[in-house]
This record gives C-alpha cells, sequence and structure tokens, in this order.
C-alpha cells in the first residue's frame, strides 16, 4: 500500500484550484491537487479570458454588488503578470491590456453606456484612441476603454502548474471517500489530507453525493459561438444596447492555423440556450452583420459550444455578486463563479486552514497518471 499525506487536497482542476495550490506553497503547506481529466478542461478553458473590472454589471447606471466585489480583480491579476503578486503570472500571454465597451449608434444604446462610465469612474477611459476596427467610418457609435484585461487561459493554466503535486483521477470514481482518507484501487494508494478543497465545479454536485454533503448548486448555460476568420483587426468588446446585459461580448484568440477566432458571449450565448446550432450561428451572423455591417466574414467557419455556469444556487438561479467557499469540517466547498474572482477564493479560503503542519515532502510514484493542460475549445471543434 502506498500513503501520501498532505495538508491540503484540492480536488478540481481549474483556474481556482491551481491558483490556490500556488498560494499555498508558497506559504509552506505540503499540497496535492486531483484533476479528473485536462487541467483547465471545463469552465477555465471555456471562458473568455477577461478580467472582469465590473463594468458590465453596471450597464443600469448603478455599482451592484457584482461590480464591486470583482472591481478590484484587474490590479490583482496586473500583479501577478508583473511578477509583483504571491502568483507569478510573467510567462502568461496577455491577448489585450483592454477590454472595450462599444454602443451601437442608438440613443438608448448610448445612454446605456454613458450611465455605465460615470458609475464607474477610474475603471473607464472615455478619451482612449479607438481600436482599428472602430476607427471605419460606418461606425456611428461610441466607444470606451475598459480596465479589464484579456488572457490567454491554457498560459496561464502553465504558469499554475506545480511539478509533481498534480495528478489526474476522478474523485468519487476512481478514488473512493474511506471515512479519513482517499482510496484509489487501481494503485494502491492511499491519500490522507488534513483538508479537503472541493474546487471541481459542475463535478461538485456528484462529488457532494458521494461525501454526502449537501449544498445545493446550480447551473446556468450558455450557448457560445466561435467564428474562425482572417479578417485582419482583433476585437475585445461588450457591445451594448438598452439592457443591463451586453447584446454581445467578444473576444479574439489565435488559432494554430494562423486565423484568428472571435468567441462570442453575452446575450447572443445566453438567450441561445433554446436553439440549436444552426439557429445560433444564423443568429450570430445575423447580430453581427447588424452590429459590425463594415466587417466581411463571408468565408469564416463556425461552430458553437453548450456550457454550463457551475455556482452555488440563488434566489430565481440570479448571478452570484462574488466567489463562494463554504467551511463544512473536513471539507471546504468552493465555486469561483467567474474566472477573474479566483485570487478572492483563495483569499476566503485561506483563513479557515491551520497552518502547515510541517510534514515532510512526497514524491508521486511514476506510475501515477498527472493531467495535461487544456487545449483551447477552439482547436478541439475548428
Amino acid at each position: 500500500m502506498k500513503r501520501i499525506e498532505v495538508d491540503v487536497l484540492i480536488i478540481g482542476g481549474g483556474i481556482a484550484g491551481l491558483w490556490l495550490q500556488r498560494r499555498l506553497e508558497q506559504r509552506g503547506y505540503q499540497t496535492l491537487l486531483l484533476e479528473a481529466a485536462n487541467l483547465g478542461g471545463k469552465q477555465s478553458v471555456c471562458s473568455q479570458g477577461i478580467i472582469h473590472g465590473g463594468t458590465k454589471y453596471a450597464l443600469n447606471g448603478m455599482l451592484t454588488p457584482a461590480a464591486n466585489a470583482i472591481g478590484e480583480m484587474p490590479a490583482r491579476w496586473q500583479a501577478a503578470l508583473a511578477g509583483e503578486d504571491e502568483i507569478d503570472l510573467r510567462q502568461a500571454r496577455l491577448l489585450s491590456d483592454a477590454h472595450y465597451l462599444w454602443s451601437t449608434a442608438s440613443l438608448s444604446s448610448k445612454l446605456t453606456s454613458f450611465f455605465a462610465s460615470k458609475a464607474l469612474r477610474g475603471r473607464v477611459n472615455n478619451d482612449a484612441p479607438l481600436p482599428p476596427l472602430f476607427q471605419h467610418p460606418q461606425f456611428k457609435g461610441n466607444c470606451y476603454r475598459l480596465n479589464e484585461l484579456v488572457l490567454d487561459v491554457p498560459s496561464v493554466l502553465a504558469c499554475l502548474q506545480v511539478a509533481g503535486k498534480q495528478l489526474q483521477g476522478c474523485a468519487g470514481e476512481t478514488l473512493r471517500w474511506q471515512g479519513d482518507h482517499w482510496y484509489w484501487p487501481e494503485y494502491s494508494l492511499q491519500i490522507r489530507a488534513r483538508r479537503q478543497v472541493l474546487c471541481a465545479g459542475e463535478g461538485s454536485e456528484a462529488l457532494q453525493q458521494h461525501l454526502g454533503l449537501k449544498t445545493p448548486m446550480q447551473r446556468r448555460p450558455l450557448h457560445m459561438v466561435m467564428v474562425k476568420h482572417r479578417y485582419p483587426d482583433s476585437l475585445f468588446a461588450h457591445c451594448i444596447g438598452a439592457s443591463s446585459k451586453p447584446l454581445a461580448t467578444i473576444t479574439s484568440h489565435p488559432h494554430s492555423d494562423g486565423s484568428q477566432v472571435w468567441y462570442i458571449g453575452g446575450e447572443v450565448a445566453e438567450s441561445g440556450v433554446e436553439r440549436s446550432e444552426a439557429e445560433q450561428i444564423a443568429h450570430a451572423k445575423h447580430s453581427l452583420q447588424q452590429l459590425l455591417p463594415w466587417v466581411d466574414l463571408g468565408q469564416a467557419d463556425w461552430a458553437t459550444l453548450r456550457i454550463n455556469r457551475a455556482e452555488p444556487k440563488q434566489n430565481s438561479l440570479s448571478r452570484p455578486d462574488s466567489a463562494y467557499a463554504e467551511d463544512l469540517g473536513d471539507f471546504i466547498l468552493c465555486w469561483p463563479t467567474k474566472l477573474a474572482l479566483a485570487p478572492n477564493l483563495s483569499d476566503q479560503v485561506l483563513p479557515m486552514l491551520a497552518p502547515p503542519a510541517g510534514l515532510a515532502c512526497y514524491e508521486l510514484p511514476s506510475e501515477l497518471p498527472q493531467p495535461a493542460i487544456s487545449q483551447p475549445i477552439w482547436e478541439q471543434l475548428l
């Protein structure tokens, strides 16, 4: 029987679990991370990589709790990118140092962007030069530069890997909870941890059932759209109309074949849940033609992705305002709710942990599988 003993076992290898593991290792904890598939292979790699500053949560002209909770996150991530934080992301790829808020030519859309800019002084720059795509003479709306970064998620995952302390295995299936330890029959392995942190996203529902935990979870579905093309200009922007939600949120990502991919969320993705793939692509094509009529995407390749945002259950399935961490004795149950809130989630978890016990370093047996970093979702579908 092989045995591993750690201070903290982290279950779930998305951004939240990886960020927490890095912080704990920096503070002298012995950790082990368990991921069922590839690192970041669920919600993290399917995100748009936006480090939100709260702008899209203030489109009604008011600073909501969600906007306040996430407002300090860009500065936290910028410090990490500069190597000035506990987490060192200097090798991560920055796709854009700003995200934009753009309005259509309609008066209602312009007013929404005006109110948002007034509510978010210090997070919005009205005087920044227009990105090349919006310098076209057909653009008649408004455009604001936001204090929001856009990152290449796989490169962030690579920065957060901890060599020799991450395993590929499914807690609750290949590994079973035995009351005070985990047992992996295939490798005759026993894992003991002083605390276990559950960061498995949507997988936390089945994991809770295995462990006898009962915190309710909700799923908020999206039907994202990807368009691979060779239009020269990139786009990192929320397009807003008269509502409190962006009509579309678009980010640009390099494809391995030299083209670029526009990844489209926002209202397009939320309302598209009831559409088939063909209907969703037709809707996205029509929306882009209306919003960006000068952009020619005639030779593009299109695909869609259905993804669930997994979160603690809220009244009326509304969006949680911040990251969530609950102390359940041997277990700490977590949902970051947004990629940008991974630092905030680790801030919540750290005070729940006892100091490191001074455990000896361990060495993983060579036959144990270790997780790879997931490919971008567009590389898998386009």
